[in-house]
């Protein structure tokens, strides 16, 4: 399966965005699936405070594991993605995303209340991953 489908592949099925991204591309550099999900847990809903993107953290870590001995290109990496990805996308920030904060009981109902996390969420994990994709493959 190619990495961009996995990615919304393992969000639709129960993976959290952060995880999804991870994993999708986690066994390319060596790490197990099981692990970078594991590892992925707890950044999912930007860090469940609607800061940063999870599919973005997701993606940023994947960068770690294959430009993590190399401080300049993980800065360069981890610049270029969020310039993409807010490019594409409006922001990489969740609440600004959703147009909610998910932190709070009422942003998490208004999320489900519109079906943000079933119709939004899918399209910021494949447009994270695409970039991802096409960053560490491409370029």
């Amino acid at each position: 399966m190619k990495y961009v489908e996995e990615a919304v592949n393992l969000f639709e099925n129960g993976y959290v965005c952060s995880q999804a991204v991870f994993a999708a591309f986690s066994e390319e550099f060596g790490l197990p699936k099981e692990q970078a999900l594991k590892i992925g847990a707890c950044f999912g809903s930007g860090m469940r405070k609607a800061e940063v993107c999870g599919a973005c953290t997701g993606a940023l870590m994947a960068f770690g594991l294959k430009y993590g001995d190399d401080k300049a290109k993980s800065n360069e990496a981890c610049v270029t993605f969020l310039d993409r990805f807010a490019e594409i996308n409006g922001s990489y920030i969740c609440r600004d995303l959703l147009e909610c904060d998910i932190s709070t009981k009422e942003g998490v109902e208004y999320a489900v209340e519109h079906n943000l996390f079933k119709e939004l969420c899918p399209k910021m994990v494949e447009s994270a991953a695409e970039i991802a994709k096409d960053m560490i493959f491409d370029e």
